[in-house]
């Protein structure tokens, strides 16, 4: 039950990060202002490619969470999911420390959650 709940939360994780995609990549000088309102509005425009850059990297990690559930090999989906999850957890430290204390609640918590579900659920 508890490696289900994982593999759940790290499809939500994944869709999170595609969504962080679409936004940065796609929405950055539409929704930026309206999700970081402690920025000045007239730094979007210029950082449009800075934020699609980042945007990519968000997809990676969709990707990498994504390829995580599709592998068959449980030794190895754990070990690509550790990776990935680690790689969510300490950018959403960086991104709370640099940008907005939000991200730490949305980024840096549920990673956590599903890196100790994972290993819990590995452990039965």
């Amino acid at each position: 039950m508890l490696l289900v709940a994982a593999k759940v939360l790290i499809g939500v994780i994944a869709f999170l990060h595609i969504y962080i995609l679409w936004f940065e990549m796609f929405a950055w000088t539409t929704k930026g202002p309206e999700i970081f309102r402690n920025f000045d509005k007239s730094l979007f425009e210029p950082t449009k490619a800075m934020a699609a850059n980042q945007g990519l990297y968000n997809g990676f990690l969709a990707a990498g969470l994504i390829w995580s559930l599709l592998i068959s090999d449980a030794l190895w989906s754990k070990n690509v999911a550790t990776f990935f999850l680690a790689c969510v957890l300490i950018a959403g430290i960086y991104g709370a420390i640099s940008a907005s204390k939000r991200i730490l609640y949305v980024q840096t918590v549920p990673a956590s959650i599903a890196l100790i579900l994972l290993y819990l659920g590995y452990m039965n």
